[in-house]
């Protein structure tokens, strides 16, 4: 039992409000902190600390598009880098019989012959006049067949010529030149016509001034109309605005054209362009083989023919092997260079840093 002075001492004594309340108001009660780190949401002041995922999680996650895409890479890594290791014969006297292990290493000694092989050096003038041909007269009609198509409004009609095209690309070479033989041939449809009318037969099949335009002419056939996908995809994705923007401001269609298709393709001409680059050292290997003996070699041989009747034909592995060595590294450089000049442009290339 207490008394009432110890009441009165117990009890605080009053105050004028306003005095000195906030020192004498007791704090209130505080929630306990969470002890897990705040992370800032990611924008301009913050940085997204999102925890990386490790292998297995990341595994499980795209397990199904790793598999879908396994027999892919092992049919690439078989037939495509495994074959690599094959080169090294280019370096020794090689001999199937003994096999690599066996053949004696000769250096560079086969690198010397090919460079000092005057047919080496007429396959890659061959080699080259075919690439620079192609490129000014073949590259861009793809170019142009997908502005033409993508102007038709009948999707009907656009959907007919897309087949027409596309069909040839799915015949092998053997039937292509078939089919030029059967119209351009000694005895083919356009000699026969012309003479039936009194006229001279032409040659050109057979004849090496005309071979460099009808390889080009059996390539366009061929494969010009799979060459426009790539083309309409880029077209499809340019914005509809833009054309109208321009339409406004009075530009007519080949203003229309130069300043909103063309910038628009122009990433895509640009790859397709590298990438070209890139194989212009092979033009192909069964076309010109299958009309080699017509026209005879110092118009048809090329870098893949050359190595094929060298290397394969006449039993030199080790010659064919450096002279397609020095193929695969020239090519090389030149993907190399072109994406530098890519960059350079402004465009993202094969491949950007």
């Amino acid at each position: 039992m207490t008394t009432g002075t110890e009441s009165r001492a117990a009890a605080p004594a009053p105050t004028e409000p306003g005095a000195g309340t906030s020192s004498l108001r007791a704090a209130p009660a505080t929630r306990p902190t969470s002890k897990r780190p705040q992370v800032p949401a990611g924008g301009p002041g913050g940085s997204n600390l999102r925890p990386r995922a490790n292998l297995r999680v990341r595994f499980n996650r795209d397990r199904s598009l790793v598999f879908m895409a396994l027999p892919a890479v092992i049919l690439l890594g078989v037939f495509a880098y495994l074959p690599m290791l094959g080169n090294v014969v280019a370096f020794q006297d090689y001999s199937p019989f003994v096999g690599i292990p066996d053949s004696p290493w000769v250096g560079m000694e086969n690198f010397s012959r090919v460079i000092a092989d005057p047919a080496f050096w007429l396959a890659v003038k061959n080699t080259l006049v075919i690439t620079a041909f192609q490129l000014v007269f073949f590259f861009p009609i793809p170019i142009a067949l997908a502005m033409l198509l993508n102007s038709l409004v009948n999707p009907r009609l656009r959907s007919a010529i897309q087949a027409i095209v596309y069909l040839p690309h799915f015949f092998s070479w053997v039937l292509v030149v078939s089919v030029f033989q059967q119209i351009f041939g000694g005895a083919g449809l356009l000699n026969q016509s012309l003479r039936a009318n009194g006229w001279q037969a032409v040659d050109v099949m057979t004849n090496p001034d005309t071979f460099l335009f009808l390889i080009t002419s059996q390539a366009i056939w061929k494969d010009a109309g799979w060459g426009i996908i790539v083309f309409l995809a880029a077209l499809s994705a340019i914005d509809p605005a833009q054309y109208e923007a321009a339409a406004v401001d009075g530009a007519g269609r080949w203003k229309r054209m130069w300043h909103v298709t063309l910038p628009g393709l122009r990433s895509v001409i640009v790859l397709l362009l590298i990438l070209r680059l890139g194989d212009s050292l092979t033009v192909g290997f069964e076309q010109l083989i299958l009309q080699r003996d017509a026209v005879g070699a110092d118009a048809s041989e090329v870098l893949d023919t050359f190595v094929y009747y060298t290397g394969v034909q006449n039993g030199d592995w080790s010659y064919g092997a450096a002279a397609g060595l020095i193929k695969g590294l020239v090519s090389l450089a030149l993907i190399l260079a072109a994406n530098k000049v890519a960059h350079i442009f402004g465009e993202s290339g094969v491949y950007s840093k």
